[in-house]
């Protein structure tokens, strides 16, 4: 009440003000009119109209839905004003400066809506709300500030009266073959995006408030592909980029179905246009961040998930880059040994090793590079590793010597590549130590090393490991006649292996694979004739 009647008092003192300004105006026009024939020009009308548009504004005492549209209005007419003095005359502040003060005039006004929450759904309505954050980034600090100021007071109030509810709501009514109530659909995920952005702890309020529920709504509607599904996907991979309980609830909801539903038509299909292809990676960058909460793994295994990422695979269409990255989620670490070993199962390895074997030549239109394709494709062979057991290990163990090991030969190559990349980055490490004289942080050079290539060939190393401590005598004879004529040395993978595992982690899971890997490297100390070289 105290803060409400301390925003009556300066609005009173404020009208108190335009008034005596006002009727200066008027004498100051009336003699200037009877010097000059009483002619006033159109610019000299627009400030006296101004002046009292603000001041009938300004008298109403309580603020109602007419007043804050006409409020809205004049921060709307200011910004635009403001804009258009900034691009006329980029280098003369002093001709915009004006318009400067007449918005954070008009900022300031705002900031008696947060104290009257009945009036919440309006604000929604005129989009102000958005106008006032894309103000954020105004050149002008002051204006900055100002908008950051009433977008803070008025956001805190309006996540209090459950905005995002609100706009779910305002979401529900409006029917898309409308063309404006199309638009408003528009704006009101506009609306949704700048306040994750401004405040991402939003995320989760609004996913538990009913954003989710329509946002899956929507993309299973069927419909021809258009912006407002586009900003549908993008809006739900905001979502769940950066919130974990969001991707525990969107398997609650049964998202992970929804999405394989839609992402299913582009197995065969191409995007028909840039945006497509954007909502189509949006849907696949979706699938693995679900795939970042386990449980998910095995709703994605239940959803026949993999099948639909393997034949992806096999058909070479744009969605093949996807496939491939949420196949690498799907089937790491300890949480996907049920997907490792049923990728097996459905003839996966066929899929895989072709694409180990020769890495498809880059396109235009396919985003991912031919680092990104190898590390993904290796990343999946890795967790097989790692993961299958049984009959499924056997087989996989044994693709490596089919073809007179063409797939040991490939390993190799792999690994030469990568090795001579971690060594130009070293090398640029000590450049850069030599030159600059400071020693960088330890965690920063292991950054800029797995960057460079490391984690790469961590993949690379392993797998070697792996085919030679148990697959047959003949894997491990061939790395060693390779190595041997290459110029290499097994002390490499040694050393690659063993400074790999001060940096695993310390979790139980972690633990125990440092401790398989020191088994391994021991055991191919004893198995190869050349102990002395571990």
């Amino acid at each position: 009440m105290a803060k409400a009647r301390a925003v009556e008092i300066e609005r009173a003192e404020k009208v108190r003000r335009m008034k005596e300004e006002l009727e200066k105006k008027m004498l100051a026009e009336s003699n200037e009119d009877a010097s000059n024939g009483g002619v006033i020009t159109n610019e000299e009308r627009e400030k006296i109209q101004q002046l009292v548009d603000e001041m009938v504004m300004t008298e109403d005492s309580v603020l109602d839905d007419t007043a804050l549209k006409k409020l809205t209005l004049l921060f709307e007419k200011r910004t635009l004003k403001n804009q258009e003095m900034r691009i006329k005359f980029p280098d003369n502040p002093e001709k915009f400066m004006e318009s400067e003060v007449e918005l954070h005039e008009a900022i300031q006004e705002l900031h008696v809506v947060a104290t009257v929450p009945d009036l919440y759904p309006v604000l929604v309505q005129v989009n102000a709300i958005n106008s006032l954050l894309e103000l954020l980034s105004h050149e002008n600090t002051d204006i900055a500030v100002a908008s950051k100021e009433g977008a803070d007071s008025l956001i805190d109030a309006l996540l209090n009266q459950q905005v995002c509810a609100l706009l779910v709501q305002n979401l529900e009514r409006l029917d898309e073959s409308v063309k404006e109530e199309a638009e408003g659909v528009h704006n009101t995920l506009a609306i949704f995006e700048n306040l994750t952005e401004f405040r991402p702890q939003i995320c989760a309020n609004a996913a538990k408030q009913g954003l989710f529920s329509w946002l899956l709504k929507r993309l299973r509607v069927k419909l021809p592909f258009d912006a407002n599904k586009l900003y549908a996907s993008e809006i739900l991979s905001i979502l769940l980029q950066n919130t974990p309980e969001n991707r525990e609830l969107i398997g609650e909801l049964d998202g992970i179905d929804v999405i394989l539903q839609q992402l299913a038509y582009y197995k065969r299909h191409d995007p028909a246009s840039t945006e497509e292809q954007e909502m189509m990676e949006n849907l696949f960058n979706c699938l693995c961040s679900c795939l970042m909460f386990h449980p998910n793994k095995d709703k994605f295994l239940k959803g026949e998930g993999l099948q639909l990422m393997n034949l992806m695979l096999r058909e070479k269409k744009l969605s093949r880059n996807g496939s491939l990255k949420v196949l690498d989620h799907a089937m790491s670490g300890p949480e996907g040994k049920d997907n490792c070993n049923k990728f097996v199962d459905i003839l996966g390895l066929r899929t895989i090793f072709p694409l180990f074997m020769k890495t498809p030549k880059k396109n235009r239109k396919k985003v991912i590079t031919v680092e990104e394709h190898e590390e993904h494709v290796l990343s999946i062979v890795c967790s097989m590793m790692k993961n299958c057991k049984g009959s499924q290990r056997q087989r996989l163990l044994s693709k490596f010597t089919e073809n007179d090991h063409e797939k040991v030969d490939r390993l190799l190559e792999l690994h030469f590549k990568y090795l001579e990349k971690v060594e130009e980055v070293d090398m640029e490490i000590e450049e850069n130590l030599r030159i600059d004289k400071e020693e960088l942080d330890e965690e920063e050079v292991y950054l800029k090393r797995l960057e460079g290539g490391l984690f790469t060939l961590q993949l690379i190393d392993y797998i070697l490991l792996e085919v030679c401590s148990s697959g047959p005598s003949s894997i491990k004879q061939r790395v060693v006649q390779i190595i041997n004529l290459r110029g290499g040395s097994l002390k490499a993978i040694r050393h690659i292996m063993r400074g790999n595992l001060g940096e695993s982690g310390n979790d139980e899971a972690k633990q125990k694979e440092e401790q398989y890997i020191l088994h391994v490297l021991s055991l191919l100390c004893t198995r190869l004739s050349f102990i002395d070289i571990f």
